[in-house]
């Protein structure tokens, strides 16, 4: 694409520059000729065409004020002038769009200037570039014009750019360039001549260089030399290359912390499929945890005993009582006469039955 360029060139210097130097020239609105450092669509630029007129004899070429950026002839007379639409025109379709294909054949023209500027994006910022030729000669596009006549009847000439795939060596830069013609026999054909198509190419010269300007310039009110004033990106670069290695660090955190979720969810997973597989069982075994706790503490209060215990016990409680049966009580170790002695007293003179068996 080219949307800015520097033309700061003379009025003098154009064709010469355009090789044009073999003919008459003959000049067209160039009292609105303003030179600039910074110029843009809708603002007026020196072309060459062809002088058709009826005053020429075919060989001359007219220097012709324009504004930048093409109104079809076919526009609407009420309609108001839009000259960012058609600034540029992609070469490969120049010949099947109806707002330019009817224009090749008598409204070529060529446009000289001493650079143009592209915009390198960088996220949100846009850092522009002045791209020259290295030993300083003006640059010469290729390019279309028409005229268009307003409600007033005033005419109005208007030209467009070609445009085709960006160099290898400005690839970097942007993906579209200006169809270039660096010599006189190009300028010569595109002008004049019928096999156009082959002009149509990138331009791949290594004499084609380029360095960082002011985003300024991205105001067509900026003018002067400052626009051109080769800026230092030093900062921008390591700014650049801290971002580059932040973003590196990031996005190692960013893996780390991505594995470590996917384990957490893998291990979740399991637990959720392990808890859905089995809440049967969970919930038998709950309920036989509870009968043999409550068995456990039952059995751990109040002992049962065996079969054995139960005749241990038995066999204990019948000798204990045999051997109550042979043991005398206290009642029957005293005997009712000494009781009844006992009871009586010392002063009773009865005799005893040790008394008796005493006298014997």
């Amino acid at each position: 694409m080219c949307g800015r360029a520097r033309c700061t060139l003379r009025a003098d210097d154009i064709p010469r520059a355009s090789h044009r130097n073999d003919g008459p020239v003959r000049h067209v609105n160039m009292d609105r000729y303003r030179p600039s450092f910074n110029v843009g669509p809708g603002m007026n630029l020196p072309v060459i065409r062809r002088d058709d007129g009826s005053n020429s004899d075919g060989g001359g070429v007219v220097l012709h004020c324009m504004k930048w950026g093409l109104i079809p002839s076919f526009t609407k007379k009420t309609e108001k002038p839009d000259f960012y639409k058609m600034f540029n025109a992609r070469s490969e379709s120049v010949c099947e769009k109806a707002s330019f294909r009817r224009l090749l054949p008598k409204s070529r023209c060529l446009v000289a200037v001493e650079g143009f500027y592209e915009w390198k994006k960088d996220g949100s910022k846009k850092q522009p570039y002045y791209i020259h030729f290295k030993d300083g000669r003006p640059l010469v596009f290729a390019a279309l014009y028409d005229s268009w006549a307003n409600t007033e009847g005033e005419k109005l000439y208007s030209f467009t750019i070609l445009t085709t795939s960006s160099s290898s060596a400005l690839r970097w830069l942007h993906d579209r360039m200006p169809v270039i013609l660096d010599d006189k026999g190009s300028t010569d054909t595109w002008l004049n001549g019928s096999k156009i198509n082959t002009l149509l190419k990138t331009y791949e010269n290594s004499d084609l260089v380029w360095y960082p300007v002011t985003p300024a310039i991205g105001k067509l009110s900026f003018e002067g030399p400052e626009c051109v004033k080769e800026v230092p990106l030093k900062t921008q670069e390591k700014n650049s290359i801290s971002k580059f290695f932040s973003t590196r660090e990031i996005k190692k955190e960013q893996e780390s912390n991505m594995e470590k979720s996917l384990c957490d969810e893998s291990v979740n997973t399991n637990l959720l499929k392990n808890l859905k597989s089995e809440p049967k069982n969970t919930d038998a075994e709950g309920l036989h945890s509870l009968s043999d706790k409550e068995d456990h503490d039952s059995k751990s209060n109040v002992p049962v005993p065996s079969l054995g215990d139960v005749g241990k016990s038995q066999k204990k409680r019948d000798y204990e009582e045999f051997l109550d049966e042979k043991k005398p009580s206290k009642e029957i170790e005293i005997s009712p006469a000494k009781k009844k002695g006992n009871i009586k007293g010392g002063g009773d003179k009865q005799p005893t039955l040790f008394s008796y068996f005493g006298k014997k």
